[in-house]
């Protein structure tokens, strides 16, 4: 985009009563931000949505003076700005409704035709889901994934220190502008990472740092990818939040079962659960649920296996079992909710029913939310 484009672009995105949605309602009405910021305000007005309020603060001119300010601070340190209309915006976060209007980007970041997945968790992460996190990210080595995180302590940092051993591109999503870092620690990686993939922000650098912003930008790493992975948490906490976010965006979920008794698990578990989440309990997993292919010489070295599961002979179907599986063998792969339609059942019990299914080895899940038989 233009700067002058850019420059009315960042003015709309600095009215504080004016968010991402409503920020691309009023440029879609538009036609583009600068087109908002010159528009009569009566004609705002009359925009499904737009009330007084939200424009009460529009037409003040230092939003223009602050973005000046910020686009100086984008040349100095040659960052990249993607517009959500534009080729380069990231495509899955296109989707997202309530996905930043700019996003800053810094590095090496290429996310053409790559899987791309979410690792988060909890930040007093045990010795246990480090393992798990560089198990997990090494078995996915052949699939060449993008490593997602927040670049917090605890399992971001691990799963972004597991992606640089292996080569592996990875983005650090901030909850802050490009001017600094945090936590002050891990300057030390940025190099490495920005060499080896980069940092997404939409955050400026006048932007006060606070709690809040890790929420805020939690919509970013789950809007990113197609899968959003929680190797631990506890009752309450920032990954699970993600974990929402990503269901809400229709993504697949997966988390890392654990005791019972262990503090650390039991997000993970209610996630499980409440069915708001694959069972994670091997690597290879991820790229069975996902259905990411290898190529075949790939596969002969012998490194890695494809994940099978073994149909069980004479598997015990009880007849609500039966009319699924017969529904899904005669219409192959169906969503959730039309299968409970055509099978005449609650979603929720056909969402339990599918599980045991599962669990029976007669019925994958397939991305998108889609089952099939096996």
């Amino acid at each position: 985009m233009t700067e002058n484009s850019l420059l009315y672009t960042l003015a709309l995105q600095h009215v504080p009563n004016i968010g991402d949605i409503t920020a691309k309602r009023l440029i879609s009405h538009c036609g583009s931000a600068e087109a908002v910021l010159k528009e009569k305000k009566q004609n705002l007005l009359k925009i499904d949505g737009i009330g007084s309020v939200i424009l009460s603060d529009l037409f003040e001119t230092y939003h223009l003076k602050e973005a000046e300010k910020e686009i100086k601070f984008i040349k100095e340190n040659q960052l990249k700005v993607l517009y959500f209309k534009g080729d380069s915006y990231p495509e899955k976060l296109k989707h997202c409704i309530d996905g930043p209007i700019v996003l800053f980007q810094s590095g090496h970041i290429n996310l053409k035709q790559q899987h791309i997945i979410s690792i988060v968790g909890a930040r007093k992460i045990t010795t246990n889901g480090i393992a798990f996190c560089e198990n997990l990210i090494e078995a996915l080595v052949p699939y060449n994934p993008i490593i997602v995180s927040g670049y917090a302590y605890g399992t971001d940092i691990t799963a972004h220190k597991a992606a640089l051993k292996h080569n592996l591109q990875t983005i650090g999503c901030l909850a802050h502008g490009m001017h600094t870092i945090y936590p002050k620690v891990h300057k030390k990686y940025m190099a490495e990472v920005k060499k080896h993939g980069g940092f997404f922000t939409d955050f400026w650098s006048s932007d006060t740092f606070n709690k809040n912003n890790f929420l805020k930008r939690n919509r970013i790493i789950a809007g990113l990818s197609e899968a959003t992975i929680v190797i631990e948490s506890a009752e309450k906490g920032g990954s699970l939040v993600t974990a929402d976010i990503a269901n809400s965006y229709n993504r697949d979920v997966f988390a890392v079962p654990g005791r019972i008794t262990d503090s650390q698990s039991v997000g993970c578990n209610n996630l499980i659960k409440h069915q708001k989440a694959h069972m994670l309990s091997n690597p290879l997993d991820v790229p069975y649920i996902l259905n990411w292919q290898l190529e075949e010489d790939d596969i002969s070295t012998g490194s890695i296996t494809k994940p099978t599961i073994q149909k069980q002979l004479f598997v015990e179907l009880d007849t609500t079992e039966k009319i699924i599986y017969n529904y899904l063998k005669a219409n192959e792969k169906q969503l959730l909710d039309v299968i409970a339609i055509n099978c005449e059942m609650p979603i929720f019990k056909v969402a339990s029913i599918l599980l045991t299914m599962e669990l029976k080895g007669v019925i994958r899940p397939l991305p998108g939310k889609l089952f099939e038989v096996v």
